[in-house]
């Protein structure tokens, strides 16, 4: 077994259930076959998103790389990070933390053309859409991405800021609208492709054709420390 450390509090209810799937979806018998963890919480690291859009001169990339020089210091092997729009900073990070980091983007995409998806619709922060990074990843593997349009935008805004990230119930009706936009543009998948959307699926029930993005980084997580449970290997809703 590899050594997982997780760059964590990024949102922290959303670190504490990524720990929480990467333990549901090992296959262990008894607590010694589980994977080893060390989860930096640090929810004190700068917004990303603002940071991206230009509302905060704070660079969130150097206290996550010093977060992650850390965990490679405490015997991590492969870093983690339970927040999507991060990867915004990949480059920076692959480069200053001396182990591999899951880039999360990347994963899905992949995941997304090896299961034959064609046209792919995208809930995140503004700061992951402004960034392109889904788009790009997507478009390499000759995958159409479809956008919420600026008033569903704002929808997923408030379902990650005000509802979501405060600790409150999701507004399942903004949830529904943005979902209805991106079908209705040609989606066959929907990307949850925050950290804090997945616990919106943890809580509801959000139907078929959704990939939360979150779910797929404990897979690659466990995958490559431990052993994963064989239903873990098909994410899209049914």
């Amino acid at each position: 077994m590899h050594m997982l450390g997780v760059i964590g509090g990024l949102g922290p209810m959303a670190t504490a259930f990524f720990m929480q799937m990467a333990i549901e979806m090992t296959e262990a018998g008894t607590d010694q076959e589980h994977i080893e963890m060390i989860v930096y919480n640090c929810p004190s690291i700068p917004d990303r998103t603002s940071y991206i859009v230009g509302q905060s001169g704070e660079n969130p990339g150097i206290p996550m790389a010093e977060a992650g020089r850390k965990l490679a210091a405490f015997g991590a092997e492969i870093i983690a990070i339970p927040c999507v729009t991060a990867n915004y900073f990949y480059r920076q990070l692959s480069a200053e933390i001396p182990v591999p980091v899951i880039n999360v983007i990347e994963e899905a995409a992949g995941y997304l053309a090896d299961e034959g998806v064609s046209t792919v619709g995208i809930m995140a922060t503004d700061g992951t859409i402004r960034s392109g990074l889904f788009q790009k990843a997507l478009q390499l593997r000759g995958i159409r991405a479809v956008l919420p349009g600026e008033a569903s935008q704002k929808d997923v805004m408030h379902l990650i800021y005000e509802d979501v990230k405060a600790t409150k119930p999701a507004e399942m009706d903004r949830f529904a609208r943005v979902s209805c936009q991106l079908r209705e543009k040609g989606a066959q998948v929907i990307v949850l492709g925050c950290t804090e959307l997945s616990m919106i699926r943890r809580d509801e029930q959000i139907g078929a054709g959704y990939l939360d993005v979150m779910q797929l980084l404990a897979k690659c997580s466990v995958e490559a420390c431990g052993t994963l449970k064989k239903e873990y290997r098909q994410l899209i809703t049914t």
